[in-house]
């Protein structure tokens, strides 16, 4: 299904160490809008969906993956060369105490990665609307990073992220539409 090509969709640079920001990007890894879930949210939705639109859901699926690889390498590059008590002064202490300078799948405020965070109601206009939301909330979230750090190369990546949620929120309005538009034809038996 996925061909690997050994670089990031889009490259990612920073200009300095910061942990700070490392930490409000983990919302974007492990959080409830964050990629990972919308990912998963899109793959898992895949299979109630109509044959017509499961292309969009599964190309914005395998995105939403290279966007996580994305922000793992942004967190991991803020923070490679952070000390265990610059990590503690960012409040990251409970998690180099139980993960070291590794990455883990929770949001900004410490909690971790849930299932729960994985709509799907099995009705295709449900679950559309839904992945549009999820969209428009990762848009936001990605705004309010940028304007959060003061790191030129840092935004221009978050930038690329930003336009391509905005992409994906199209991508599914067309999808509903198409939806839409098939319900509405008129059928002959």
């Amino acid at each position: 299904m996925w061909i690997y090509e050994k670089k990031l969709q889009y490259p990612v640079r920073v200009g300095k160490c910061d942990i700070r920001m490392a930490r409000y990007l983990s919302e974007q890894y492990g959080g409830a809008d964050g990629e990972l879930a919308a990912a998963l949210r899109y793959m898992n939705q895949r299979y109630t969906i109509p044959d017509k639109v499961i292309g969009v859901l599964n190309d914005i699926s395998t995105e939403e993956f290279a966007h996580l690889e994305m922000i793992a390498t942004m967190i991991y590059k803020l923070t490679k060369d952070a000390s265990v008590c610059e990590l503690e002064e960012a409040g990251l202490g409970p998690h180099f105490a139980a993960h070291d300078h590794a990455l883990f799948y929770n949001n900004a405020s410490g909690v971790p990665f849930t299932a729960a965070y994985i709509q799907a109601k099995g009705d295709p206009l449900a679950d559309l609307y839904e992945d549009i939301a999820a969209e428009e909330k990762a848009r936001a979230t990605y705004q309010w990073l940028i304007d959060m750090t003061d790191d030129v190369d840092l935004q221009d990546s978050l930038k690329f992220l930003r336009e391509r949620e905005i992409v994906h929120a199209l991508r599914f309005k067309e999808a509903v539409q198409i939806i839409i538009d098939d319900r509405n034809q008129k059928r002959v038996f």
